[in-house]
């Protein structure tokens, strides 16, 4: 934006200056100049060269220290690591996507563990830049680990994911990420045999030459679904027992690290659309809006935390919303950019993250929030598109693997190593 300057103030003159006004000539054969010439008179030039060298070499050190940094950040990404501000004193959500040419992380079509419909570049996709992102706090890095790293400090622990299939694309992309630094590829395997699929309730992988498994439970709603209550109207066919947390809740307990996510179902095409409506006890609530019920979801998520999990023991994060770029609400049409969306548009804010952040700074037990909401808003280039298996259904929900899940794993990973 230019800036326009005044010039009454800016470049003004003294008006109190006289040229003598009574028209005497200057004369240079004036009795009152000295016709010696003085010291600063004999070296004029030279001053006057050395303080133009100065100014010049003051404005390229200026415009070095002020436009270099600039341009590397915007052109090369910032590589350096800034260990003095701490994940406390950063504020992880001030920043902006960055090129950096040492990513992706992983090829899925070398992890086993990647679903199919996730692979954007196994489905056809020619574009590469959405893959050469990462994000860029302005005041701190998110640091970079490697996979061996990360594979050590998880030795012996147990890793849970709790949520919907945006939680699941979350965990391939972490087990994506360490399968990178594994040796031996049939060391690592899925507990049960099953292939990764939206399927199945309960996925386990286990890093046998570690000792740890990353597992990943399906409890879109996190509370219990149930069916029809006796003497409900026609239009209900099921409910959500907003006071009662999801039946397969007793497996999540004994885990070092917990993660959770809901919010994609909360919507009315999963809800009413379907028949399904919410319940507190004995009690129908056929008027609660969504938002309500979301509220008394998490209400009685943070309870259980509360009292069932083992503070002591397991580390507990609640991921945020993940925003999703329809063209429309009707969900119907799906607009992959090239490039990342300069205007979110207010994804970056949404009730249910509204709704989570309130309930995890109200909870006993110390809980983190990974707020990833505002960072994947501007990403509008990295859903799967027609890039699935399933072209002929456009998807603006999911993400591609590699991609922005990665990124949230990387946050993740800065608060449990650093």
């Amino acid at each position: 934006m230019m800036h326009s300057f005044s010039r009454s103030s800016s470049f003004s003159f003294n008006r109190s200056i006289s040229f003598n006004r009574r028209g005497t000539p200057l004369s240079v054969g004036s009795p009152r100049v000295n016709a010696r010439p003085t010291w600063v008179y004999r070296h004029f030039p030279v001053i006057t060269v050395v303080g133009y060298l100065g100014a010049f070499f003051l404005v390229i050190c200026a415009s070095y220290s002020f436009f270099v940094p600039n341009l590397k950040l915007s052109f090369h990404g910032d590589t350096s690591l800034d260990t003095s501000a701490s994940l406390d004193t950063c504020n992880l959500l001030d920043g902006m996507w960055v090129p950096d040419e040492s990513y992706p992380l992983y090829n899925a079509s070398d992890c086993l563990f990647a679903e199919q419909g996730f692979n954007c570049l196994g489905n056809g996709r020619k574009d590469r830049e959405y893959l050469k992102l990462r994000w860029k706090p302005r005041h701190c890095n998110i640091p970079k680990f490697t996979a061996q790293k990360v594979l050590e400090w998880l030795r012996n622990r147990r890793l849970v994911f709790v949520g919907d299939s945006m939680s699941r694309t979350q965990w391939e992309s972490l087990i994506c990420f360490l399968m990178s630094g594994v040796a031996d590829k049939k060391s690592v395997y899925e507990v049960n045999g099953n292939r990764i699929t939206k399927t199945i309730r309960f996925l386990g992988v286990r890093f046998s030459s570690f000792n740890f498994t990353i597992e990943f439970f399906r409890s879109v709603f996190l509370v219990q679904h149930g069916w029809m209550p006796k003497h409900a109207p026609k239009r209900v066919r099921s409910t959500l027992m907003l006071d009662k947390l999801d039946d397969i809740s007793n497996q999540w307990v004994e885990s070092d690290i917990l993660i959770f996510n809901t919010g994609q179902w909360w919507v009315p095409g999963k809800l009413f659309e379907t028949g399904c409506y919410f319940q507190v006890g004995d009690s129908l609530k056929l008027g609660m809006s969504i938002p309500t019920a979301f509220r008394v979801a998490l209400d009685t998520w943070a309870s259980w935390v509360d009292h069932a999990v083992n503070q002591s023991r397991t580390r507990v994060f609640f991921r945020t919303f993940e925003p999703s770029h329809w063209s429309d609400e009707t969900r119907r049409f799906c607009n992959v950019t090239q490039y990342p969306t300069p205007e979110t548009q207010g994804k970056d804010q949404s009730v249910f993250l509204d709704i989570a952040s309130n309930t995890v700074k109200n909870m006993i037990a110390p809980v983190t929030l990974l707020q990833i909401t505002s960072v994947s808003a501007p990403r509008s280039d990295a859903h799967v598109g027609t890039w699935t298996d399933k072209p002929s259904v456009a998807d603006c929900s999911h993400w591609c693997l590699p991609g922005v899940p990665d990124m949230w794993n990387e946050m993740l990973l800065s608060y449990l190593l650093l």
